[in-house]
């Protein structure tokens, strides 16, 4: 198939490329580069020996991506594209409604002026917010806390709107939990900008020295040790969960939606002791206060994607840690 795939150059989306090249799709990316580098995309090619074709556009640049759809002829698209931090969308929300909504609206006009109906969706666990219990399905309430989860489930509810509209949409809502780990190659893998926002990315610049420590925040939870319980989901198992959602769109389900996740959780710091094995090193860490929002525990019943698009997570704590340790000792800067 001719894919289009928004917010391609990042961190899911690359690792996502590398999959739909392998699967023999054509690919067609659209990113901005405003939270990601065209290297990881050149890197793809090169772990591939497939070529992809990148644009350089922002979402609501109508005409721009008119041209694009025109001169590909799309059959699909995956769509990534979107401001991601959960902070960052408290401090500076208009910028993460005009950028996640107006993007996504624009994509859409776009699509139903070209006749092309098939996309999922990169959606997120925090549309659940704070769960009442664990482990999360897929109709359990949706409660977002922040302005980044409230996109998420706008743009849910707009493309569920444009489902009821026209029935000839097929659409895949995927709620991914913790996306971690990379490319066993170690040649592509997360470069956050700046400090990281999550802990794997966190915990690997404290290995190879970038940080001096990591700050655990609250050891008081009702959890096995105190800590903080996540679902970490190998970004690989992740970007496979794309290529399944796609397979399902072409049995015309309608709106289907799907939790992506291991399923199980791990605390903070089994996840450090993880880290540890896998690297040699011990990882400095410093317990401080509980951070305001954080929920004890939140992981995925993923059972769903497994019935409906025979997919689940293969890959466990050990071997992201083991990935992750590759990818951050071979690009201690990233992507540069």
């Amino acid at each position: 198939m001719k894919l289009l795939v928004t917010g391609g150059a990042g961190y899911i989306g690359s690792h996502t490329c590398l999959e739909l090249l392998q699967a023999e799709h054509e690919v067609i990316v659209v990113d901005n580069l405003s939270n990601s580098k065209e290297e990881s995309l050149k890197r793809v090619r090169e772990l591939t020996g497939k070529d992809l074709i990148f644009y350089k556009l922002d979402l609501r640049d109508q005409a721009g991506l008119e041209a694009i759809f025109k001169r590909h002829k799309i059959e699909a698209v995956i769509h990534f594209a979107g401001l991601k931090a959960v902070g960052e969308s408290i401090a500076i929300p208009l910028d993460y409604y005009h950028n996640n909504l107006t993007g996504t609206l624009t994509m859409c006009q776009v699509m139903v002026k070209q006749g092309v109906k098939d996309v999922v969706f990169s959606s997120s666990a925090t549309v659940y917010g704070d769960p009442h219990s664990v482990p999360i399905t897929e109709d359990f309430p949706i409660q977002p806390t922040n302005p980044y989860g409230r996109t998420k489930w706008m743009i849910e509810e707009i493309l569920k709107d444009l489902y009821l509209s026209d029935k000839n949409w097929n659409i895949a809502l995927l709620r991914y939990f913790n996306p971690v780990g990379a490319h066993p190659s170690g040649r592509i893998g997360e470069d956050p900008q700046d400090i990281p926002n999550n802990l794997m990315p966190y915990i690997a610049q404290v290995a190879v020295g970038k940080r001096a420590e990591l700050k655990v925040f609250g050891d008081d939870y009702p959890t096995r040790d105190g800590t903080g319980v996540r679902d970490y989901i190998h970004v690989v198992d992740l970007a496979r969960g794309h290529l399944k959602a796609l397979e399902k769109l072409q049995s015309h389900p309608g709106v289907v939606t799907y939790n992506l996740g291991a399923s199980r959780g791990y605390s903070v710091l089994e996840v450090i002791s993880a880290f540890e094995k896998a690297c040699g090193k011990v990882i400095p860490y410093r317990i401080v206060a509980r951070r305001p929002g954080d929920v004890a525990a939140s992981y995925a019943d993923a059972s769903k994607a497994n019935q409906e698009m025979g997919w689940q997570s293969q890959k466990g704590i050990d071997e992201i840690c083991a990935d992750t340790w590759r990818w951050q000792s071979n690009n201690p800067d990233g992507y540069g």
